[in-house]
């Protein structure tokens, strides 16, 4: 956990010092993942390194508990002191390597307010590395997200980790909500379409193109991240 600890403080200091507007703390290193709950020493394990990145950077720090613990988020987000949590499945069920994983924002809210907590809920629709049931539809998906599984932002992504996102997925989710609704991109950002993003989407979430090489999990590469702020008109 030590060396674990270190490179998560190490990487939360590249990220602030490099401009970006938050983190967010993923055990991404867990493959294959487990499809609901996760063990107990997973959770006890993320939540020491949600703590140490919320002690070393001012940015607000969000929380994805892979692949679908929407309550070990929360119980992890709220002890350590993050600022929001990411679920890849709120509502509805999606077809994964995982298997079937289905939403539970009935548990999520009500544990939510349990914890006595408001921690804003960013949850994908249609997320990637998975296929819908027959009959789904993007629009259908992102409505039952917003109204019914009452979640505050949502994420639409491409079909795999650095995928980019189409944009004409934003244009008809843009028609589907009502305009209070924030909607992110959550895959395949790159300083080739970062802003055409910015322009689509509320906020963007950018992993591989920020790492070194451009995959994902090989850690915080500063060039790449002014590139791809410079890319924004923020450098």
């Amino acid at each position: 956990m030590d060396e674990v600890l270190a490179r998560a403080s190490d990487q939360a200091r590249l990220l602030a010092e490099g401009g970006l507007d938050g983190i967010l703390v993923e055990n991404y290193g867990d493959a294959p993942f487990f499809p609901g709950r996760t063990p107990p020493e997973t959770v006890a394990s993320l939540a020491i390194v949600v703590r140490e990145v919320v002690r070393s950077t001012h940015l607000p720090v969000g929380v994805n508990l892979l692949r679908n613990d929407a309550e070990g988020a929360l119980a992890v987000a709220v002890g350590a002191g993050a600022r929001f949590i990411r679920v890849n499945v709120h509502v509805g069920a999606m077809f994964t390597d995982q298997g079937l994983l289905q939403g539970h924002a009935h548990q999520t809210l009500r544990k939510r307010e349990s914890l006595g907590s408001a921690l804003p809920i960013l949850a994908d629709v249609m997320v990637k590395h998975a296929t819908p049931p027959p009959g789904l539809t993007l629009e259908g998906a992102a409505r039952d997200t917003w109204f019914r599984g009452m979640a505050d932002g949502l994420i639409l992504t491409g079909k795999e980790t650095g995928s980019p996102v189409d944009l004409e997925t934003i244009r008809r989710v843009r028609e589907a909500l009502p305009e209070e609704s924030r909607i992110w991109a959550g895959s395949g950002a790159d300083p080739g379409n970062a802003a055409d993003l910015i322009r689509a989407f509320d906020g963007i979430i950018v992993g591989s193109a920020l790492q070194k090489g451009g995959k994902a999990g090989a850690g915080i590469d500063p060039i790449r991240v002014q590139a791809f702020l410079k890319a924004l008109g923020r450098s």
